[in-house]
């Protein structure tokens, strides 16, 4: 399993219209649930919201990484959205991001070793200037896929 076999179309957002944090779980949480990965917006929103109080998840960049480990994960499903104003969130760097990755990840001990396997990859695509460049840029799910390649 690769980056590129789990994100989808359905599941990507170049464009999203988010204020806040809960703005940007509500748009990829819908995301996840339209691409089939989670089988409840509200419960898996309740277990990233868990995630996200034992630490950061902005890496840094303008990008964040949130990420949720639930029983209402079918499969390992990872949403990417990109907002049009930086959102305040937790990072590394201090600065607020507009670039996320979420992972949705099934409770089970298999999702979580797909989860830290896609997570190094993703973490060795944006490592790469011309990557972060043009998923900063994207205005499609195609810019997206070209851009990791």
């Amino acid at each position: 399993m690769n980056l590129l076999e789990v994100i989808n179309e359905n599941a990507v957002a170049v464009n999203v219209k988010a204020q806040n944090k809960e703005e940007v779980f509500e748009c990829v949480c819908d995301l996840l649930l339209k691409d089939g990965s989670i089988t409840s917006k509200e419960e898996f929103k309740q277990d990233l919201y868990i995630r996200e109080s034992q630490g950061k998840t902005g890496i840094g960049d303008g990008i964040a990484i949130p990420h949720g480990k639930s029983d209402h994960v079918d499969r390992v499903g990872i949403a990417v959205g990109r907002t049009r104003d930086m959102i305040d969130w937790e990072s590394y760097d201090g600065e607020p991001s507009r670039l996320f990755f979420l992972f949705a990840v099934p409770a089970d001990s298999d999702g979580a070793k797909d989860h830290l396997r896609l997570i190094a990859e993703l973490a060795g695509k944006l490592g790469n200037d011309n990557t972060m460049r043009r998923l900063q840029t994207a205005a499609s799910y195609d810019d997206l896929l070209e851009a990791f390649s």
